[in-house]
């Protein structure tokens, strides 16, 4: 094997730059950020029922109010309600306090870009000054964690997760075919036997087998050896198996909530989307078992909110303030927290979207120093110049 052709095969593999990662996490609590790329509508989330200026702007989309009808907003309190499409998922987490929402809540980038604004995010980083594209926040925590296992459940190594922290990353909807057989793997492992690296490149594949070996039931079960397709779901539970024993920290991220043409209220497009990702939350949970979800945060955010009021195409266009979620075994209540504001057109932000109250760096230093007992000075170096803002939820 040409050294050329070497080099392409080890740049395949998902896991060949863990490190050590046969060591299990010595922090018993475990964070997972699910990202919505695509901005979706959090106003159709976590439903203003109170709001009769929602249900002006929203003649089409607007979830109807708490009812008899399954097809209503699920009352969360006397101001809010929950999406029906996650009546049988979420909202039985939120019935046992296992689930709270941070309305109001996003960055203060206000380019209503999907590109800038999620870099801007996974950076963590002030919005004025040089950025630093080598070092995403969730990449610091793992520099400050004690005992962090971190894993980007992904494609490609995502911003949020580079760093100086070397971070695995794998598809594991992809993983039932390595890029690198058998025969070339112990070809590779020998000529790499003997120099500095030999213990990476084992640590690599050992990690590529085991993971195989955790779903190789699933593959035996799927057509032609491959992994069935099942969505967020499936992929859940795959992330909660490696979890429970391996990581402690995890980055997934959901695409398709760019939701500009006919978005749909109480069913529809986003409904759609929103009943997957629940059932993919509800079934990492169970995966996870009482025990591991005891000390299992899982956050679900988004770039940006959208537009209050729908667009002429039953839709939503890019806006600003969101809706951010917060699951977990260890929550202390269900809560719906943080700084909020009536909703009505003068607390608007610029007359068109819900405005930043609780910025999302703050929340999530508050979180964080919570979940891992981080001081101030750790998480400074996660977040800097920021004051932390715990809204007690774990």
């Amino acid at each position: 094997m040409q050294r050329r052709h070497l080099l392409q095969s080890l740049s395949a593999l998902p896991l060949l730059n863990a490190g050590q990662l046969f060591a299990a996490p010595a922090a018993q609590s475990r964070l997972l950020f699910v990202f919505l790329r695509g901005a979706y509508d959090a106003a159709n989330l976590l439903v203003p029922t109170a709001s009769d200026f929602y249900y002006a702007s929203r003649p089409d989309i607007a979830v109807p109010r708490p009812g008899t009808d399954l097809n209503t907003a699920i009352a969360l309190n006397a101001d809010w309600g929950l999406h029906p499409a996650l009546r049988d998922t979420v909202y039985p987490l939120w019935q046992k306090g296992e689930a709270s929402f941070i309305p109001f809540a996003g960055s203060d980038d206000v380019s209503r870009s999907h590109f800038e604004t999620q870099d801007s995010i996974e950076l963590g980083q002030p919005l004025t000054g040089t950025k630093n594209y080598r070092s995403g926040f969730m990449n610091r925590l793992a520099s400050v964690v004690h005992g962090a296992e971190p894993m980007a459940f992904t494609d490609s190594l995502p911003l949020v997760l580079q760093g100086n922290v070397q971070v695995p990353n794998t598809a594991l909807k992809s993983i039932a075919k390595p890029s690198v057989d058998p025969r070339q793997t112990a070809i590779i492992a020998a000529m790499y036997q003997g120099s500095p690296l030999a213990a990476r490149v084992t640590d690599g594949f050992a990690v590529r087998d085991d993971v195989a070996r955790e779903l190789s039931s699933e593959m035996l079960a799927a057509s032609r050896g491959a992994i069935n397709a099942k969505g967020f779901e499936l992929e859940a539970q795959r992330i909660a198996r490696l979890m429970k024993d391996r990581f402690n920290l995890g980055f997934v991220d959901v695409g398709g909530w760019d939701t500009h043409v006919n978005q749909g209220g109480a069913s529809g497009y986003l409904a759609s989307r929103l009943e997957e990702l629940g059932r993919g939350l509800v079934s990492f949970a169970q995966e996870m078992g009482p025990t591991a979800w005891r000390n299992t945060t899982v956050v679900v955010a988004s770039e940006f909110g959208r537009t209050f009021r729908q667009n002429g195409n039953r839709g939503t266009d890019h806006g600003h303030g969101s809706v951010y979620w917060v699951l977990g075994g260890g929550l202390r209540s269900a809560q719906v927290a943080g700084e909020q504001v009536r909703v009505e057109q003068a607390t608007l932000f610029q007359n068109r979207d819900y405005p930043v109250l609780n910025e999302y760096r703050a929340v999530l230093a508050g979180l964080f120093g919570r979940q891992f007992g981080l001081n101030g000075k750790q998480l400074e170096q996660v977040f800097a110049g920021v004051t932390p803002r715990d809204l007690g939820l774990v």
